[in-house]
């Protein structure tokens, strides 16, 4: 078996030398245990303006078992962690992606591996706990779980991006052709035979946040709309009940003209006007939403470029 665990990267030359000993370290294990035969760390850096690539050279000049791929421009963790494992699906038997700043912990790597030598396709990492977030981010968060199970999105509560996953499930992943990514869902998506692997989710070992509460809402945002139409649908039904309250506004408007018991007033209007405005800016809103990933699906554009590889990498990586 050769496993390549896929780390994207962008900024993290605080964290780098940190998370490539303990990889190394879990790499070195399992060989011990022969649970695998070789492995590989594939550093994806995602156009760190910072030392993150510098840093990635020298430990693959170091170390035989790390290696490492530099976009050329930032395209999101998303597309970078696309990147990593678009390469593994080629050259690995499994693919292990984990984020860079060691919050998640690397020995649950163990029990993945011994499950997909019992032949299990896909192993989630999933935290078994929150409480190194914060209150607002810990309920915005199952708020968000809960919104997308509402509007028919199957990912898995408390997962992020850590989790194994086999040559066969790498392939059927990198044959889907959309450009708007949202992996969570995609993965659940997949239908192979999986399980979970629970682990404590650590506070971040340096360096900052990569995700702030802007790119978080549009993180939440991709998957609602990348994974169900119903918000759509919804607009239907709104409109639909609006069409009914006006046909029961004018029923009574016009009882009330003819009983002489009409009373001017601009609260009701007024109250009126900004509720349906509201709403119909809302839906035009979330018709945006959906009109803007078709436009970035129709132009078929690349969803990243290699600038460069370290030595350790075949020159002929998938565009």
């Amino acid at each position: 078996m050769k496993l390549i665990i896929v780390v994207p990267c962008y900024n993290e030359e605080a964290v780098l030398a940190e998370t490539t000993s303990q990889l190394s370290h879990v790499i070195a294990t399992l060989k011990e245990q022969h649970s695998i035969d070789s492995g590989i760390i594939l550093y994806v850096d995602d156009g760190s303006r910072d030392r993150t690539w510098e840093l990635i050279e020298r430990f693959s000049a170091e170390h035989d078992c790390v290696a490492g791929l530099k976009l050329a421009h930032n395209v999101g963790h998303q597309q970078a962690l696309w990147a990593g494992l678009e390469w593994a699906s080629a050259h690995a038997d499994a693919a292990v992606s984990i984020d860079a700043d060691l919050q998640d912990d690397v020995n649950a790597i163990y029990p993945m591996v011994d499950y997909y030598n019992k032949g299990i396709d896909i192993v989630y990492g999933v935290r078994k706990e929150r409480k190194t977030d914060t209150f607002f981010k810990k309920n915005t968060a199952l708020a968000f779980y809960r919104l997308m199970h509402g509007l028919g999105g199957e990912i898995v509560y408390n997962h992020a991006d850590f989790r194994l996953m086999s040559r066969r499930t790498l392939q059927a992943l990198v044959s889907f052709p959309e450009r708007n990514l949202f992996l969570r869902g995609m993965v659940s998506s997949l239908g192979y035979p999986s399980a979970m692997v629970y682990y404590n989710r650590k506070e971040r070992f340096a360096g900052e946040s990569k995700y702030p509460l802007k790119k978080m809402i549009s993180f939440a945002l991709d998957g609602i709309t990348s994974f169900s139409v119903r918000p759509l649908r919804y607009i239907t039904y709104l409109g639909l009940f609006f069409i009914l309250v006006a046909i029961f506004a004018i029923v009574y408007g016009l009882c009330s003209y003819a009983g002489g018991t009409t009373i001017p007033g601009w609260t009701s209007l007024l109250v009126s006007l900004w509720f349906i405005g509201g709403a119909i800016l809302l839906a035009c809103g979330i018709i945006g939403e959906y009109v803007g990933k078709i436009y970035k699906e129709v132009k078929r554009r690349p969803r990243y470029f290699v600038e460069r590889v370290t030595p350790s990498l075949h020159s002929d990586l998938p565009a």
